[in-house]
């Protein structure tokens, strides 16, 4: 028999997708009797994420520690993972989930350990520029590889990131998928009109800038939701588009609640937290054609190749023309989202550690 799960330490970030992703994560755990320890990386969560973090049930730790991909240097990052074991072994875990690779680069967990495969320089690179990546980046990008050698095993979103993941550092097998989910919602029926996108506005691989290009030529509003200003510098400006703000889980809900159309243009996308929560809503999703969407999301979406202008608008237009249309899509991308519940994840999840429990020896990499 596999071993219980008792306790996990786990970590999280109050930047972006993964916040969410481990407080729902970390919700469930707590609901299936693991003691959860959730340590946040980085710039400390507001009061409001603070509360929403111990709501789950979790002991919410604020370490302090840097990010990996947020410029931190070498020896910083392998000061915060010897920091890092040492509060998980304070804390009692039985097993670390770390979403932050390069802070196992030191092999200092005592504790079987779990990473999550999450966005990363390297894989972006490849995608958005497709060039060796430049020095500071190969030193991170080595430090990531070293993380994920250390790992007991690794766990990606989609088939897709899983494959890019072991073709970008090298890896003898492919992380093991567990697919992100979210609380099902109840639908909410009325008037519903315009089109929505959402996510860090500031990174280019989202490709917002082509709805910004767009958007005069649509006779629907374009409206954006999320941070145009990045952590570690820099900002996005989208003049024609009507920007919302960064919205909190319930802001996000009302805005999607009444718009009928979600659109994500995106480059680079190992999952998509925010068309799975406008699928759940009863969106039409208008996505780009990329193997990650098209995995999670089947027919149920309407693809166009992500530097197609003309194609986007075309399909934008199609939908903001036909209300029975908008209908039809929408109650297809709900079906759809009902695979992807914050249950079948943490069930996946529990599944994994087991597994890491019972087996634990190092990942083999050739990285």
């Amino acid at each position: 028999m596999r071993p219980p799960v008792s306790s996990v330490l786990l970590t999280t970030d109050a930047v972006g997708g993964v916040w969410t992703h481990t407080l729902d994560l970390a919700r469930g755990l707590a609901a299936r009797e693991v003691q959860v320890t959730l340590a946040v990386l980085g710039p400390r969560p507001s009061p409001a994420q603070a509360e929403a973090a111990r709501s789950t049930g979790s002991r919410l730790l604020i370490t302090d520690l840097p990010l990996d991909w947020a410029g931190a240097d070498e020896d910083a990052l392998r000061a915060a993972g010897r920091s890092l074991a040492a509060l998980a072994t304070k804390a009692g875990a039985a097993l670390v989930h770390l979403n932050s690779p390069a802070l196992a680069a030191g092999r200092d967990f005592s504790m079987p350990l779990v990473i999550g495969c999450h966005s990363c320089v390297a894989t972006w690179w490849g995608t958005m520029r497709g060039t060796p990546l430049p020095e500071e980046f190969a030193r991170q990008r080595a430090l990531v590889a070293a993380g994920y050698a250390a790992a007991n095993a690794l766990v990606a979103p989609s088939r897709a990131f899983a494959r890019m993941t072991a073709e970008q550092y090298g890896l003898r097998r492919q992380p093991r998928v567990v697919h992100n989910g979210r609380p099902p919602r109840p639908m909410v029926h009325g008037a519903r009109d315009g089109i929505l996108a959402a996510g860090r506005l500031w990174d280019e691989a989202k490709n917002i800038a082509l709805l910004d290009r767009i958007a005069p030529r649509l006779e629907a509003t374009v409206l954006v939701a999320g941070p145009l200003a990045a952590p570690h510098g820099g900002s996005a400006h989208f003049p024609r588009l009507w920007h919302l703000g960064a919205l909190d889980s319930a802001a996000m809900a009302s805005s999607l609640a009444v718009h009928a159309i979600f659109v994500s243009p995106a480059r680079y996308e190992p999952f998509g937290l925010a068309v799975l929560e406008a699928a759940q809503a009863g969106c039409a999703l208008v996505l780009s054609d990329i193997p990650s969407f098209r995995e999670i999301w089947g027919d149920a979406a309407d693809y166009v190749a992500p530097d197609d202008e003309e194609g986007f608008l075309q399909a934008l237009q199609a939908l903001s023309d036909d209300p029975a249309l908008r209908v039809q899509r929408g109650a297809a991308a709900r079906k759809r989202a009902g695979l992807y519940t914050d249950d079948a994840m943490v069930e996946g999840m529990l599944d994994l550690y087991r597994d890491v429990l019972l087996h634990h020896s190092p990942l083999e990499s050739a990285a």
